[in-house]
């Protein structure tokens, strides 16, 4: 051990550009280093100790940072929250993650000032750029404090909640190692060390999607702990991501497939007036890509396409760009500190090439949802646990996705995948976007609803719908038809790419006994 971790490497090249925040400010590691020294000195005179946890609603860009390099040397639990959310849920995390301080920007006063409620007064804390009532300036946290290490450094962790398709989300607490920050830190480059990232200079992170994800805050913060320069965005555009690649060199990044449908409907020109030879290990997940859109990917950017498929509770898969050619349509293979298990209902193992419940488990890696054992011990099998995720492992230990479990449609007795339909609706150059799910049927029991998002300028009605159903002759079985086809002007998404299928799905359920 000893030449990873960003604190080791601030100290030693304090100048090289750490950050830069979606309006062009760039951080040196030195700035970043004081600043994050100086919070822990003042989180502590609050009384915080280690295994402790803070919670911050913040937007992308160095802030976030700062509060996760000081949590990461102090032992404690940091806790981004979602600044989608409204002030009784923001209220709820704040609660549930037992959070000894809250941190909160301007932009986000109004819902976070409701969210804060549980909370003394003493332990809000805004950033600068505006007003917010009930809140300390974060000054009175820092200002005057040491920039110097702190001492009695342990490593820290995050904790974010899971979105969760039922009930609230749950923190995904895992135990601290009580190792030395540094150490812990270079242990954690070991993921995209998977995918051949090199460490230090020329690299560049772009961080695509909020950091409130857990996979965001991973990469982005596994990547400044190699030593690249992260550089955050506000909110993703298309044309302005290959402009950012251009300008700040980028070589990774961690997208979702949504991402490349959008990249791949800008004009030709727009697409070819960026220099892009700086990509090296562009990142995908949390969604199924329609193969497709992969090659059409492959064929732009070369071969620098990686996919993953995890959990925030551990564990996962990985397709190299030759994995994925030889095996088009995987989300790969096991990880080396990973293992996979394919059951049926009955928890027994299925054969090669037989659909069931996906379960995983990653080498000394154990977690529990905070404050609810027996939805963690739910979701296990021996020492597996599992998403609920269906797939199949074909003969050589390549992973390929069905479906969610809870998304899955059953019509007339037959298990039907919705993102098997919505791959081949998505491929559509008039469909910007699609979700596929059951509703009810009095003689099926469900039938296939799928919502379209036409693509810009197309006009939707029954010619599109006539359309797009055509184009399935051949490539989908008619019992995986759509039986309708509604339209709808923007779909609901998390801005990770995280489709909301159930505010999609509730209106068609109403008044019936089984919502799926």
């Amino acid at each position: 051990m000893g030449t990873l971790g960003f604190w080791r490497l601030a100290q030693a090249d304090p100048d090289w550009i750490a950050a830069v925040d979606p309006d062009g400010t760039e951080h040196r590691a030195g700035d970043l280093l004081a600043r994050s020294n100086q919070l822990v000195h003042g989180l502590r005179e609050l009384g915080l100790r280690p295994g402790d946890g803070f919670s911050a609603l913040v937007p992308n860009g160095a802030d976030g940072l700062v509060f996760y390099l000081a949590a990461l040397q102090a032992g404690w639990y940091y806790t981004p929250i979602n600044w989608h959310l409204t002030g009784p849920e923001i209220a709820y995390i704040v609660a549930d993650s037992e959070a000894k301080a809250f941190l909160v920007h301007p932009r986000h006063a109004v819902e976070g000032a409701r969210g804060a409620e549980a909370l003394a007064p003493e332990r809000r804390f805004a950033l600068p750029g505006g007003d917010v009532p009930g809140f300390r300036p974060i000054g009175d946290l820092i200002d005057g404090r040491p920039e110097t290490t702190p001492p009695d450094r342990t490593a820290g962790a995050t904790m974010h909640y899971t979105s969760g398709t039922t009930g609230k989300p749950k923190g995904v607490r895992r135990q601290l190692s009580g190792l030395d920050p540094d150490d812990s830190a270079e242990l954690m480059t070991f993921l995209l060390g998977l995918f051949g990232i090199t460490p230090g200079q020329p690299n560049a992170h772009l961080v695509t999607s909020p950091n409130y994800h857990t996979a965001v805050t991973q990469f982005g913060g596994t990547a400044l702990h190699m030593g690249h320069t992260i550089v955050f965005t506000d909110k993703w555009d298309a044309e302005e991501m290959l402009r950012l690649c251009e300008r700040y060199r980028i070589t990774n990044s961690h997208m979702v497939p949504t991402h490349f449908k959008r990249l791949l409907a800008l004009p030709e020109e727009t697409r070819h007036a960026y220099d892009l030879s700086s990509l090296k290990w562009m990142i995908h997940a949390a969604a199924p890509c329609p193969v497709p859109v992969k090659w059409a990917m492959f064929e732009w950017w070369g071969d620098c396409v990686y996919e993953y498929y995890a959990a925030t509770e551990g564990g996962g898969t990985l397709a190299t760009p030759e994995g994925w050619k030889s095996h088009p349509g995987t989300v790969g293979s096991a990880w080396p500190i990973s293992e996979l298990l394919i059951v049926d209902d009955a928890g027994e193992p299925v054969p090669t090439g037989t659909a069931g419940t996906i379960y995983m488990k990653m080498l000394g890696a154990t977690f529990e949802y905070k404050g609810d054992p027996a939805k963690t011990q739910a979701s296990r099998l021996k020492d597996y646990f599992t998403v609920g995720d269906i797939g199949y492992l074909d003969e050589d230990g390549f992973l390929f996705l069905c479906d969610r479990k809870a998304d899955m449609i059953i019509s007339g007795g037959a298990n039907i995948y919705p993102a098997e339909i919505e791959n081949e609706l998505m491929v559509h150059p008039k469909v910007a976007d699609v979700a596929v799910f059951g509703i009810p049927d009095e003689e099926w029991g469900e039938q296939i609803k799928a919502v379209v998002e036409p693509a810009e300028g197309v006009e939707p009605g029954p010619d599109l719908v006539d359309e797009l159903l055509a184009s399935l002759e051949g490539r989908l079985a008619r019992m995986k038809w759509p039986k309708t086809i509604d339209f709808i002007e923007e779909m609901p998404r998390e801005p990770n790419g995280k489709l909301l299928k159930r505010k999609l799905r509730a209106p068609y359920w109403e008044g019936h006994d089984r919502a799926i």
